[in-house]
Order: structure tokens, then C-alpha cells, then sequence
């Protein structure tokens, strides 16, 4: 990595800019990643601020693109206000009698065991798909960040388990995994509505969903929760 500076951040943190490889969302491109400085001792203020400016949290690392020509992936987030469409709203009500239970980021096995069967159904190429006990949780949760696990059970049998991290005024999806062999239940979708919907019981303003990336059928979902804002050229706007 090499040092960057970053506007309107933290005067106290360093940026680091990591070497360009191959785009894990885009055939034939090349990314790069803006890291707050590893050896940083962050704090939730810190990921109040970088959250706002478009950073995500992975681990105990916050970062952002920052591909010198592409600016595909880009930041969205769902504020309090926003309304199901007709499908969103068949997904809430096929799954609202699921059990809800908001839970501290420790190890669970049957978390651990539903993790590993999803990305070896949905991510089998990717390079946490075997990933140990250890490597799972350092990916989920991080020393500093205030992040709870939601878990949805139907009659005791666990489903999906929603990564969320809480802001000041928002929650961040961070990472949602659940049971590959219920397609039909929609589960990604109702874990984001859930989320949501938590947003406005909090009285908070906003849930953060990443990144949006159009030309990525994998990503492209995220644009059809509205109304939502995106950022761009440093500020929040509403996407038309």
C-alpha cells in the first residue's frame, strides 16, 4: 500500500492506497482500495465519519474504491422513508412469522456451519469459501465497531444470519448469509427489509447497503429499493 490523503476525513488518520488487481465484480478490470491506516486504533466516531464519506467496514478495516478510471462501484444507502414495492412487500409477508432475534457477534456453530454452506453454493471461487472459525469471525466483526448478528429461524431451524453494524444515526448492512436452498423464501431481500425496518424502530436516518455496481447482475438488486441515495460526487443524492 501507499500513503494517500483524503479530503474531508479525520486530520488525525492516514489513507492508504492499496496495488491494483484483478476486479472481483468486473471482467477486465483492474480495482483499487482506500484503506484507513491498519495500524489506526479506530473508534465508532471514526466509522460514523467514513461511513458518511462512502467507506464500508470489513473485518477490523474500513475502506472504499478508489479505481483511478473506473467509478462503477458506487455508495447506497435507504433512507428512513423508504416504501416495499409490490414484490418487496410479498417477501415481507412470506417471511414475517420468522423468529427475529438480535444477538451479540460471538461464535455460534450453527452460524458457522450455515456460512459455509452458502459460499460454497454462491461463492464456491472466492477466497473466504474455506474459510476456518477464525478467519469467519475476523471477516464479520471487528475490536471497535458496535455489530450484532440477526438471526431469522423458522420452527427452530436457522435460516439467515444478517450482519449489521449501528451507527449514530444508521445501520450498516454489513454481510448477509442464509440457507441456499431456500430460494423461493427471498431471504436477501427480506433480511434487508428487516434491517430497514429497524431503522425506523431505532428512530434512526438511514441503512447503508455497500456498493452499487449497475453493470453487475450480482449488485444491481441493491437499486431497486426506492426511493434511495447514492454518493457521488462527495455529497448523497437522490438517484433518479
Amino acid at each position: 500500500m501507499s500513503r494517500q490523503e483524503t479530503p474531508g476525513q479525520p486530520a488525525e488518520l492516514r489513507f492508504y492506497i492499496t496495488t491494483p488487481r484483478s476486479c472481483s465484480y468486473l471482467d477486465a478490470r483492474q480495482a483499487v482500495s482506500i484503506f484507513a491506516d491498519p495500524s489506526a486504533v479506530l473508534t465508532q466516531d471514526i466509522y460514523n465519519q467514513l461511513a458518511a464519506a462512502g467507506f464500508r467496514r470489513s473485518g477490523n478495516d474500513l475502506y472504499r474504491p478508489g479505481c483511478p478510471d473506473c467509478s462503477a462501484c458506487i455508495p447506497l444507502r435507504l433512507p428512513v422513508h423508504f416504501s416495499k414495492n409490490r414484490s418487496q412487500a410479498r417477501t415481507w409477508k412470506r417471511n414475517r412469522k420468522l423468529d427475529c432475534q438480535i444477538l451479540p457477534p460471538t461464535f455460534k456453530s450453527d452460524h458457522y456451519a450455515l456460512y459455509r454452506d452458502y459460499l460454497q453454493a454462491r461463492h464456491a471461487d472466492g477466497g473466504m469459501a474455506d474459510a476456518d472459525e477464525n478467519q469467519y469471525l475476523e471477516f464479520l466483526t471487528s475490536y471497535w465497531s458496535n455489530t450484532r448478528f440477526i438471526e431469522f429461524r423458522d420452527s427452530g431451524k436457522l435460516l439467515a444470519v444478517a450482519v449489521t453494524d449501528y451507527l449514530d444515526s444508521a445501520l450498516s448492512a454489513v454481510y448477509t448469509f442464509y440457507d441456499p436452498e431456500q430460494q423461493q423464501r427471498s431471504l436477501g431481500t427480506y433480511a434487508i427489509l428487516y434491517q430497514q425496518d429497524l431503522v425506523k424502530r431505532l428512530g434512526l436516518r438511514w441503512l447503508y447497503l455497500g456498493y452499487w455496481i449497475e453493470g453487475c447482475s450480482n449488485m444491481r438488486y441493491k437499486a431497486d429499493f426506492r426511493p434511495c441515495e447514492v454518493f457521488r460526487d462527495g455529497c448523497w443524492q437522490i438517484l433518479d
